[in-house]
């Protein structure tokens, strides 16, 4: 008898003990009109994009909302509105679907001065050509050294994602003012001439999640697939994905199939989900508060409501591990609180969460 409880008294403890280290999730800001994404001005203040158009300057300390005007033309429609918002050095860049006029939009990237007050934005780029619909704008960012990386979905027009003269379905990649750089592919193959000149990698659908690892300093994205066949890779120069060539495992929402899941002469991802989990946003963790997690990608999904963790190396996926499933719904965005390494979660729901031990 005693040795029974004392094996139970053994496991008590070590459930107290594992209780102890589950990462704790608390709301911090809620009742927000779909928000889409997140950036840290201070350790304590970020700034929120709403897809309705609002830009919105939160403090984190008395959860006080503020908001900003700007002179930005957004179109609201479908999946599009005002998406991706990012802040370096006292500049607030914004990716968002620009009206272009007789129900026309595009991807577009602008950047303003930070001010409080109101942000006077300027167009620093615009996918081509204008589309009518309201799928796949993609349009995550990131700065890496002086360039300035975007994600430009496909709109929903499946084989646009292969020509190289239309930006749809393509990552670009631009100086920080707008500028080409002179050694973007265009520049750089013969075989890529006909390039768009911005154009970086070609072959995506709808890239929602992109981060610069500060491990490899290369950049890692997400890719929301059809029926099945959402991605995790990283970008590569001059490549091809091979949307809709490939399905990525995935089939049309028909149940027809697309294409085979990879084949020699495209990009190959790292990690593969059929059926789809509807991946969206990303990091590769660096931070204090889940140290065991530097190097990994935290990975988050809309349809699957999940927080996942990946870890891989050289190019090669190691091992998934879910870190929680349907507990604050559908997933947006993600970013890490720089000093603390604490984790802030955007859902569709209106809600802003923080993670930690």
């Amino acid at each position: 008898m005693r040795k029974i409880i004392f094996f139970n008294l053994i496991l008590f403890f070590q459930f107290l003990n594992l209780s102890a280290t589950e990462p704790k999730l608390n709301e911090i800001i809620n009742g927000l009109n779909s928000p889409w994404s997140i950036t840290f001005i201070k350790k304590n203040q970020l700034l929120i994009t709403e897809k309705s158009g609002n830009l919105i300057l939160a403090d984190l300390k008395n959860q006080k909302l503020k908001k900003i005007n700007h002179n930005l033309k957004v179109l609201v429609d479908g999946q599009g509105g005002l998406l991706e918002v990012l802040y370096s050095d006292s500049k607030v860049y914004v990716s968002y679907s620009e009206d272009r006029g007789n129900g026309n939009s595009s991807t577009s990237v602008a950047v303003a001065n930070f001010d409080e007050n109101i942000l006077k934005f300027k167009n620093i780029f615009r996918a081509e050509p204008p589309i009518n619909s309201g799928y796949h704008f993609g349009s995550r960012m990131v700065i890496k050294d002086n360039f300035l990386f975007i994600s430009a979905g496909e709109r929903g027009k499946g084989m646009i994602a292969q020509d190289p003269t239309k930006h749809p379905g393509s990552i670009i990649r631009i100086h920080l003012n707008g500028k080409i750089p002179s050694d973007n592919p265009k520049f750089k193959d013969k075989d890529k001439e006909n390039w768009l000149p911005e154009i970086y990698q070609i072959g995506v659908r709808n890239p929602q999640g992109m981060d610069l690892s500060p491990f490899d300093n290369k950049i890692y994205l997400t890719n929301h697939g059809a029926k099945g066949g959402d991605w995790f890779g990283e970008a590569k120069f001059g490549e091809n994905y091979g949307w809709k060539i490939l399905g990525w495992g995935g089939t049309n929402y028909s149940g027809t199939k697309i294409g085979p899941k990879w084949k020699p002469g495209f990009t190959k991802a790292i990690k593969y989900w059929v059926p789809s989990i509807a991946v969206s946003s990303m990091i590769i963790y660096k931070g204090i508060e889940f140290s065991e997690w530097n190097g990994d990608a935290l990975i988050t999904s809309l349809k699957d409501q999940s927080l996942r963790k990946i870890k891989f190396k050289n190019g090669n996926f190691l091992s998934e591990k879910i870190i929680f499933k349907k507990l604050i719904g559908r997933i947006r965005d993600i970013e890490i609180q720089e000093n603390t390494g604490k984790i802030y979660l955007v859902t569709d729901q209106g809600s802003i969460w923080k993670l930690q031990k």
